[in-house]
């Protein structure tokens, strides 16, 4: 569970290494976001001479995260950490390569971009 304030990896090469949410979006007033939720963050740490800068407001997509999600098959998943990748107003990811596992869930809510560039899908 992702809420405001939570300071999240980046899972890209876009040029962030830091993320900080700032809102979570979806209808209503949602309090927090899971894998697949979009939120808005902006930029703590970033890579020198990269396209993302440091303090830039940036729109991501939860693709781990350390609090453990029930699938309806029964599973249970947990990652070791929270991260992020950052997507453009299109959905699509601004970096070129993903690291890391990221969850089957984003293929059901139409990241397939991203799982496509994953090394690796749990």
């Amino acid at each position: 569970m992702i809420q405001v304030q939570t300071c999240l990896n980046v899972a890209d090469n876009s040029g962030a290494k830091k993320l900080m949410c700032i809102q979570v979006l979806g209808t209503g007033n949602p309090s927090h976001a899971k894998i697949g939720n979009v939120i808005i963050g902006v930029v703590k740490e970033a890579m020198p001479n990269m396209t993302v800068k440091r303090s830039d407001v940036v729109r991501a997509v939860i693709v781990r995260t350390s609090k453990t999600i029930q699938r309806p098959d029964g599973m249970s998943i947990r990652f070791d950490d929270n991260a992020a990748v950052i997507i453009n107003q299109d959905n699509n990811p601004r970096g070129t390569r993903i690291f890391g596992p990221i969850a089957k869930e984003l293929r059901d809510k139409n990241f397939s971009k991203i799982v496509s560039l994953a090394p690796e899908v749990i």
